[in-house]
């Protein structure tokens, strides 16, 4: 770690007299605080600096106060990772009084969420891949702790998804079913659910996101309710608290975009056009995401792994040399 780290400081130390490529200034970074979002962060500042000549730094940063302060102050310049379906009516007005500027999706699937159980389940029966088969075989996932109830772990309380959760709770009759709807305590309390279901090879049947690492390091089946995806009831009432007639429905994707001020945009457009082609899949970010949390690695050690591994992603991104740049960069960590 701190060889890297090292070499990294002589890079940026040989590079802060590049000349920077189509204006490309002093840009600023928002690194989130959750996993796949400092991934992104990291990839995107070694990039921009090493391939674009960008002097780019990282800054603290969370999906709404990053937002509006890009909207009201025009920084930081960059949120790799903005979710925006919580923070639509802002980023648009943001983008109709050109303060702001959507690159491209982050994830190229979106985030995603569901119910899930796990796939040693799904190869043994099937028909636990759907809602119908889960409440016909309710039995399977009784849990001593519950009075003998069958368990269905929920959102952490306090979090956005406890709503929605709990909603497609009541939606689905899982409490007629013989289900208890569990408040695991904590993300990391979830995580540790589903770790310890695993690694017995137990039943499990819960709410769960991606990416994460979990869905890296264990396969899980996201449950089909047999309902498609009803995204006008889900925003009007499923994640809602106040949702008195909530009705089934799959979750909507999530927009996981990358939002940059219009002053990168328009005096940056190399940069941009970058930042406008990376993107992750689910899958693939799951994958790293296990990694990193395997090898106990931060965004700096993730951002080596992945580019060092991964040419085949990256190099899509940017242009032939460009990536010599950032290929000559990477030789010396």
């Amino acid at each position: 770690m701190k060889r890297i780290l090292l070499a990294m400081l002589v890079i940026a130390s040989t590079a802060t007299g590049t000349q920077a490529a189509d204006g490309c200034r002093k840009i600023t970074i928002a690194d989130m605080n959750w996993s796949s979002a400092t991934l992104i962060a990291h990839i995107d500042r070694f990039i921009l600096h090493h391939g674009y000549g960008c002097d780019a730094q990282l800054v603290p940063g969370d999906t709404m106060p990053t937002g509006t302060s890009m909207i009201e102050k025009g920084e930081p310049d960059i949120a790799p990772e903005l979710w925006t379906n919580s923070f639509t009516k802002a980023l648009a007005a943001g983008i109709a009084e050109k303060r702001l500027r959507v690159a491209g999706p982050s994830l190229s699937d979106g985030g995603e969420e569901g119910f899930w159980v796990p796939q040693y389940m799904v190869d043994k029966d099937p028909r636990l891949a759907t809602i119908k088969g889960i409440i016909a075989q309710a039995g399977l996932f009784k849990d001593a702790e519950y009075a003998g109830r069958s368990a269905f772990y929920g959102c952490p309380a306090g979090w956005n998804c406890q709503i929605s959760s709990a909603n497609l709770f009541k939606a689905l009759k899982l409490k007629q079913a013989g289900f208890e709807l569990v408040d695991p305590g904590s993300g990391p309390g979830l995580a540790g659910a589903i770790a310890k279901a695993y690694e017995r090879k137990q039943p499990w049947f819960g709410y769960y996101w991606a990416p994460t690492p979990i869905l890296g390091k264990y396969k899980m089946v996201k449950v089909d309710f047999g309902t498609g995806i009803d995204e006008k009831h889900y925003l009007a009432c499923i994640s809602k608290a106040d949702c008195k007639d909530p009705r089934p429905t799959m979750y909507p994707s999530s927009q996981v975009q990358t939002v940059t001020t219009e002053a990168v945009a328009s005096k940056a457009p190399d940069a941009f056009r970058y930042l406008g082609k990376r993107s992750f899949t689910n899958g693939k970010m799951n994958t790293l995401l296990a990694w990193m949390d395997k090898n106990q690695a931060d965004g700096d050690v993730g951002m080596v792994h992945f580019l060092k591994n991964n040419e085949a992603i990256w190099m899509s991104w940017v242009s032939k040399a460009v990536a010599s740049k950032v290929k000559k960069a990477l030789s010396a960590l």
